[in-house]
């Protein structure tokens, strides 16, 4: 039994003789390995031109023999391999292909050099079995390379677009978007410039648990974004409309959430984000609740102008403010369970747990505080929205 360094000077030797034959015949290899591995598998096809294919395999055989002819520290069929891998990832191709194309290259190779001892060295071949575990290694560590570059690529390619699909629904939620910001997004997001769109406002810690909000809702599709204190999605409305969208998001909506009213193309995205702010802003507890703005546009009102707002809340109700915070939270309450109930003082009563005449009596008790008939539809609105002045406007009522 000869010594493992002779062995292994041995099999070296075999490989580097086989080796500098196999060069003589690279086009034949290469030519085998292409058709192998295009063969059965579309998305290479795809993916790869084939004289692309053609020259790189080409290329790629020819340094992986060559390697066998140079010190291990001059593996520079390494080099190839990474840059190879991380063409691969840039041109889409699956790593599961790539890592087959692999597997193929070492049957193609190994298979080469078996019949090649066989014709011209059948002496050799017990040597050439024990040469097995070295051209595997080699194609391993080819492998090893191409898989770990071509991940690193593609998380960088994947970064990258999410940075460019982020943009560009920053871009639309802020209202930034121009024509051709609005086409790069139609194309980069998979959205109609023009269709059906509502933009959904999630107060930041009004989600049921942890699990990220979904990117699908009954056949609506939300893209969502995280601004500072919310969370703002693009629903894609398809055929679905506003109350499909509203009753899916209460099944995952346990805090508070604003809705727009429906928009008909991409450009119009930002003027309905501030709309999907403003009716989450007329929420003033922890939910749960979805704000939709049509049916919120007085308390919106009187939100966006505060100043207009004082003044109603002062000349209406002021005289009821002035009471003690007891006296005073008993009649707004009243009053907001009355006109909730549609003027019904029976429907109010059953709410607030009293009689009907102790209803009848507040109210009576309001109209006088504050010169109003509730009988008279222009009271009855100064009325109403200065309730929401109260409810929304801060300090007033204190």
């Amino acid at each position: 039994m000869r010594p493992p360094t002779v062995v292994d000077e041995d099999v070296r030797q075999t490989l580097r003789t086989a080796a500098v034959v196999l060069l003589e015949h690279l086009p034949e290899l290469t030519g085998e390995l292409v058709a192998r591995t295009r063969d059965g598998d579309e998305v290479y096809c795809a993916c790869v031109p084939y004289d692309e294919h053609w020259k790189s395999t080409f290329e790629g055989v020819r340094l992986g023999l060559t390697a066998i002819l140079q010190p291990p520290s001059e593996r520079r069929d390494l080099v190839f391999t990474a840059n190879m891998a991380r063409r691969r990832a840039e041109q889409g191709l699956p790593l599961d292909s790539l890592l087959r194309m692999y597997r193929l290259a070492g049957q193609v190779v190994w298979s080469a050099l078996v019949d090649h001892m066989e014709r011209e060295r059948p002496e050799r071949l017990s040597v050439l079995v024990r040469a097995a575990g070295h051209v595997w290694h080699a194609i391993d560590r080819q492998s090893m390379v191409a898989c770990d570059t071509y991940n690193r690529r593609e998380q960088e390619i994947l970064g990258r677009s999410r940075e460019r699909v982020n943009a560009l629904l920053d871009a639309l939620l802020d209202g930034t978007a121009d024509a051709g910001v609005v086409r790069a997004a139609e194309a980069a997001l998979d959205l109609p410039e023009h269709g059906a769109y509502a933009v959904v406002t999630v107060r930041r810690g009004g989600r049921q648990d942890d699990a990220l909000l979904p990117e699908s809702l009954d056949g609506m599709r939300l893209l969502w974004r995280m601004r500072t204190g919310h969370e703002v999605a693009v629903a894609a409305l398809g055929e679905a409309g506003l109350d499909d969208l509203c009753r899916e998001l209460s099944y995952v909506i346990s805090g508070v959430a604003g809705v727009s009213p429906v928009v008909t193309g991409l450009a119009e995205l930002g003027a309905a984000h501030e709309l999907a702010l403003l009716a989450m802003r007329t929420c003033v507890d922890g939910g749960p609740e979805i704000a939709r703005l049509d049916g919120r546009v007085p308390a919106a009102l009187m939100l966006t102008r505060p100043d207009l707002a004082f003044h109603l809340l002062d000349s209406a109700l002021g005289p009821l403010l002035a009471l003690d915070s007891a006296d005073r939270d008993t009649l707004l309450t009243t009053l907001e369970t009355w006109l909730a109930c549609d003027g019904s003082a029976a429907r109010a009563a059953a709410r607030l747990f009293c009689h009907r005449n102790t209803i009848v009596n507040r109210v009576r008790r309001i109209e006088q505080l504050t010169g109003r008939s509730l009988a008279r539809p222009r009271d009855l609105v100064d009325l109403a929205l200065a309730l929401d002045a109260a409810r929304l406007l801060p300090n007033r009522n204190a």
